[in-house]
């Protein structure tokens, strides 16, 4: 075997881009707030500084998006053809040309504050455009600039060979899903939806990878659990309840893969063509060296500073555009659901007799804040946060974390996204979540309380 000779400038410019990033998305650094990492720090300077701003700028952003959707759609195929970026972009299917259309609607009903109030009050739609999209807004500007540096130079294929024995046995997953996982657990897990859609639309994983990945790896970062915590009291509790929701998260990750609707989606890649779950490593190679090769071998590939901005500004512009006006949409429209009809109450009914029996305090109140999380992951802590019951907060607290799916964000980022996942889908495997999670949870619970 030919030995590859490797100089140090090529070392360089993967280690250095690689570095940059674990550090922008995954190390943690203390704030006035608490732990948090230097992409939500830069998003938090970019909050305060425009926050009179925000809630026009997204309506605008929204607005604009629409519009561009109508003349792409009215135009036909070949618009925006000299730009295959933007006609990506804009032209789409007639659900999503509704979908952002009605997105704009609601988004300048709820900014001039018109029409009914249950459109723009504070916890529907002023909940969404003055306080949701600004975060988006925000972070999606620094995570999607700076996201090739996570996924361009090498530090995916280092990663991706080094866990393959790790991922593909445990969750059938290829070993490079560890960096989407791990930038969701320590960031946000918008960042590892849109890392797991980029990753998808570049051929690095089939279409059941891509869904398994974004529906059960993109979990609540750390931050935004010690906020769930604080909302039902119990911020003391933080240590316990956080291996709470790893414990019932990894059980959940080990058992959805293996089961319909996620074990149905196909293994073919963005582009048809049969997946290949082969990861080999050559023979006078072990993990390591053939992980550094591969890494060389793409950082190489990276060659100007312009298309790296390029590359990233587009990324800022496919979320804002591609993923705004869809958690505006059916962010509101569920919150709407949730806040002004006894709809979620009713659903949870059923769980009643569950909760029961499960030796679960005040099983009525906490019934109702069961599925209402689909809508909104903070609305059952919210709604159960007036309950007695330390368990019981515990509890619907932890649960609302590990369902995961919940409409006004993650789950509408995934439908926004590329990611082969429909809204049926999203909503079976919240259940599924709830079923799985829920008795851990509790066992956990009634073992500390």
């Amino acid at each position: 075997m030919n030995e590859r000779k490797y100089t140090l400038v090529d070392s360089l410019k993967f280690i250095i881009p690689s570095l940059l990033g674990i550090f922008l998305f995954m190390v943690p650094v203390p704030t006035s707030d608490g732990l948090t990492i230097p992409i939500a720090v830069l998003a938090n300077w970019v909050q305060a500084g425009l926050a009179g701003q925000l809630s026009a700028i997204m309506m605008i952003i929204i607005v604009i998006t629409a519009l561009m959707t109508v003349i792409a759609k009215v135009s036909g195929p070949e618009s925006f053809a000299r730009t295959p970026f933007f006609q990506q972009l804009f032209y789409v299917s007639n659900f999503w040309t509704v979908t952002r259309v009605l997105a704009a609607i609601f988004a300048v009903m709820v900014y001039f504050q018109l029409g009914p109030e249950a459109v723009y009050s504070e916890d529907t739609g002023q909940m969404i455009l003055d306080d949701l999209l600004h975060t988006l807004f925000a972070v999606f500007l620094f995570a999607g600039l700076f996201l090739p540096l996570l996924m361009n130079f090498g530090l995916l294929d280092l990663f991706g060979t080094l866990m393959t024995k790790v991922m593909r046995p445990l969750f059938r997953l290829p070993g490079r899903s560890s960096i989407d996982s791990l930038a969701s657990w320590i960031g946000d897990g918008t960042i590892g939806v849109l890392l797991t859609s980029k990753q998808y639309e570049d051929g690095y994983y089939t279409k059941r990878e891509a869904a398994v990945i974004g529906t059960t790896f993109s979990v609540v970062s750390i931050t935004f659990t010690l906020v769930v915590i604080g909302q039902v009291d119990l911020g003391y509790m933080f240590v316990p309840f956080y291996l709470t929701v790893l414990a019932a998260g990894f059980i959940a990750a080990l058992i959805m893969p293996r089961i319909p609707p996620l074990s149905r989606k196909p293994d073919t890649y963005v582009n048809e063509v049969e997946g290949n779950n082969e990861e080999q490593i050559p023979e006078g190679h072990n993990s390591l060296s053939y992980g550094y090769q591969k890494a060389i071998e793409q950082a190489r590939k990276e060659s100007s500073v312009f298309k790296f901005f390029k590359e990233g500004g587009q990324n800022v512009l496919d979320m804002w555009m591609g993923v705004a006006p869809v958690v505006m949409a059916f962010g509101l429209v569920a919150l709407i659901i949730a806040e002004y009809t006894p709809f979620f109450q009713w659903l949870g009914v059923p769980f009643i007799p569950l909760l029961e029996a499960m030796q679960i305090p005040f099983a009525a109140e906490a019934s109702e804040t069961i599925l209402v999380g689909f809508a909104d992951m903070f609305l059952p802590t919210i709604i159960g946060s007036g309950i007695e019951a330390d368990m019981t907060r515990f509890i619907i607290a932890a649960l609302s974390v590990t369902q995961l799916i919940y409409m006004s964000e993650v789950g509408g980022l995934l439908l926004g996204s590329k990611v082969p996942v429909s809204f049926k889908d999203l909503l079976i495997i919240f259940l599924l979540r709830t079923i799985i999670t829920l008795p851990i949870i509790t066992l956990i619970a009634h073992f500390l309380f």
